[in-house]
């Protein structure tokens, strides 16, 4: 008897469960999230105005900044080392040299709207570009 009452309650709470998750509400496509400061000691300051192609590109200092940086604000969309599970582009596909900088830049600065979705946040004035950029050389270490 004990046994059948126990298998009552959870097959209860797991319908109870169930039926709290079709009156959630939607989520947004990528969530509510909040970008993480970034140290980027030792690297020049860039300035107010944004570059046209990375000036970081091989900075063993920006690379090593750049991951660390990818994986506190980028992975959870990307992927851990830029690979995508298709929730967003793969990074490691991304154009090398100035024509991969001239689609980043465009991408991290006015972030990716669709039908009044965010699917990704303008990341521009919140990390600023030498953290930015910095994420773009590392980027460049993982390309197929």
């Amino acid at each position: 008897m004990t046994l059948r009452l126990s298998t009552l309650a959870l097959a209860a709470l797991a319908l109870g469960a169930a039926g709290s998750l079709a009156f959630a509400p939607k989520a947004h496509a990528h969530g509510d999230v909040v970008p993480q400061a970034v140290d980027t000691t030792g690297l020049d300051k860039l300035g107010e105005t944004w570059r046209d192609s990375n000036p970081y590109r091989g900075n063993p200092r920006a690379i090593e900044i750049g991951a660390s940086a990818f994986n506190q604000n980028c992975a959870r969309c990307h992927g851990l080392g830029a690979v995508s599970g298709g929730i967003a582009p793969d990074l490691r596909y991304l154009e090398k040299g100035d024509m991969g900088d001239e689609w980043f830049k465009e991408r991290v600065t006015n972030g990716s709207i669709r039908n009044g979705v965010t699917y990704m946040p303008k990341f521009g004035e919140a990390l600023g570009q030498e953290a930015l950029w910095a994420i773009r050389s590392w980027l460049e270490t993982v390309a197929e």
